[in-house]
């Protein structure tokens, strides 16, 4: 539903509401600023990745310490948050690598080794 409390002719602001599929009864709603030509479809896309996002912090809080900090000043707080988000993502990196390898059966043996009959022939 469209709503006007400040209107702008290349903005439009919405009042979105959303139901959950599993609990039914239970309705969340959002509020709305978006350009003059967004379609109703990008809201509700963005509204229904939120819960991705919400989890991928939690993971982050609980794995990498995100939640972990004792600063006074935004600078220590940013150094904070920076580290503690970069080791997440290099955690998920390694995860992912790690499953795409799995698959893959080394078949050969590394370049770098070299058996005792070769080693003879000198």
């Amino acid at each position: 539903m469209e709503v006007r409390p400040w209107r702008c002719e290349d903005r439009r602001h919405w009042v979105l509401a959303r139901r959950s599929m599993s609990r039914p009864g239970e309705i969340s709603y959002y509020r709305v600023y978006c350009p003059a030509g967004t379609t109703l479809d990008e809201p509700i896309r963005v509204a229904g990745s939120r819960w991705a996002v919400e989890e991928r912090f939690q993971t982050a809080k609980q794995e990498c310490g995100l939640d972990d900090y004792q600063v006074r000043r935004y600078p220590g707080w940013h150094r904070h948050m920076t580290l503690a988000m970069a080791a997440h993502a290099w955690g998920l990196t390694v995860l992912r690598a790690r499953k795409l390898n799995a698959g893959k059966a080394q078949t050969d043996p590394p370049s770098s080794s070299t058996s005792a009959s070769q080693r003879s022939d000198a």
